[in-house]
């Protein structure tokens, strides 16, 4: 039998600290990739791009971020190559490498996220700060090295493939025609700017066929003159429902409003005040159902990738019907027609009335998420706080969408069968996407 004394026990003790082994991820939990997005978000409110733009970058970033994650873990998660329209292939790690697959993911993610549209460095410090933590933390110059080496070698592909998706093309199409005629759009108060993106339909989809494969149903024909036509109805219930909204409805109709950038005009006065937009919004929620379920880092960069492609194709659906029909919105009718001083609750967007876009972006999210963190999730989404908007409640996912179809009415932007026929595009859409992306491995 041995007898260890106590200076050679000591001697062992210090070795052993002096070689800690070198752990799997330096990331453990949600905190800092929810942390990451919430960056990105920031840049977008601030550089102030269109909803539709800022869906583009978030899609990008979180596939960028997912991929390094599916590379590390292939008997947890399977690539997307081969599932979104035109990703071929994505390089696979080094057998033998060491690379911490989580901090490669939230530097693919940065890459991709300010890359995609924005010009390079806009997450400079951010990501400064995450290769500081690291090193601070005793990653291994050789995990280190590899680990920036996988996140810039998957952000090149998945930024090549996002090259090919038209968006270049779109920059330099023919404007919007503005053609005013009784019932079809025209630019509204107080900024009366031009269509938004109208050939965002060009955009290459990333699940779906194609940006007409789920062509709504017909809006009501525009009808003013007959008092019972259903064209005749609808406008006077917005017109009803802003001129007669109570706090909870005024509530509602803040929460969801995400304008993005609000033009405020006083007199010879004016600037504009930021918020997230809606898909930032939904991103938000993402953050908000990991933390709460206490989710994995690699299963959050999943719902957060799921989610942002079931955004990206719901916009494209929606901008494909919103330039076919090109309908007039609540706000220039009832000024034409009823009250030329009438305005509605929220700011017009700048595009056609139907469909409404946050609507079918919202039910779309509200499937991803639904399919990541399950039906009946009871959160409390803190969004608006820092807007100075108070919290609101929600026993679901979808329920949180199906609130923001009211809250559109309520700000007098759209009329509400448009918002329910919106909802239900927006629905198919992401269940064609959960349907069809196949993220974990069974």
């Amino acid at each position: 039998m041995k007898i260890i004394t106590a200076p050679l026990a000591l001697l062992l003790l210090l070795i052993g600290c002096t070689n800690k082994p070198v752990p799997k991820t330096y990331f453990d939990n949600a905190s800092t990739y929810c942390k990451t997005v919430k960056e990105l978000n920031e840049v977008v409110k601030h550089v102030g791009f269109a909803p539709i733009v800022a869906s583009r970058n978030y899609a990008y970033a979180n596939i960028a971020a997912y991929e390094c994650i599916a590379g590390g873990y292939p008997g947890e998660y399977q690539s997307m190559a081969g599932q979104l329209n035109g990703l071929k292939a994505v390089p696979k790690p080094e057998a033998g490498k060491k690379i911490d697959f989580e901090f490669a993911s939230l530097l693919a993610f940065s890459k991709l996220g300010e890359a995609v549209t924005f010009p390079e460095g806009s997450m400079k410090d951010y990501v400064d700060s995450l290769k500081k933590y690291v090193k601070d933390q005793g990653m291994p110059d050789e995990m280190y090295n590899n680990s920036v080496a996988y996140a810039d070698t998957v952000g090149k592909v998945i930024l090549a493939w996002s090259k090919k998706d038209n968006y270049a093309q779109t920059r330099s199409s023919s404007r919007y025609t503005v053609i005013d005629t009784p019932g079809r759009w025209v630019p509204t108060p107080p900024a009366y700017a031009s269509a938004l993106e109208p050939h965002w339909a060009e955009i290459r989809t990333m699940v779906m066929d194609s940006a007409s494969q789920f062509k709504p149903e017909r809006p009501f024909v525009f009808n003013i003159k007959d008092k019972n036509s259903d064209y005749y109805k609808q406008v006077i219930a917005v017109k009803n429902a802003v001129d007669s909204l109570n706090d909870e409805q005024k509530h509602i109709a803040e929460f969801w409003d995400d304008l993005g950038g609000k033009l405020n005009v006083a007199g010879h006065v004016m600037f504009i005040t930021k918020k997230f937009s809606p898909p930032g919004h939904w991103m938000n929620i993402v953050g908000i159902a990991a933390e709460k379920s206490k989710a994995s880092f690699r299963k959050t960069v999943a719902a957060y990738a799921l989610t942002s492609v079931a955004m990206f194709d719901a916009f494209i659906q929606c901008w494909d019907e919103k330039f076919r029909s090109n309908t007039v919105r609540p706000e220039t009718v009832i000024n034409k027609y009823f009250d030329p001083e009438w305005r509605p609750y929220l700011q017009t967007p700048p595009f056609p009335e139907y469909t409404c876009g946050h609507s079918t972006v919202s039910s779309a999210a509200a499937e991803a998420l639904t399919k990541s963190f399950g039906d009946n999730f009871a959160y409390t989404d803190t969004s608006e706080l820092e807007f100075g908007i108070a919290n609101r409640s929600f026993t679901s996912f979808r329920q949180a969408a199906e609130e923001n179809n009211w809250a559109r009415f309520y700000g007098g932007i759209h009329f509400h069968p448009s918002c329910i026929v919106s909802n239900k595009c927006g629905k198919m859409v992401g269940d064609l996407v959960v349907g069809k992306l196949k993220l974990e491995k069974q």
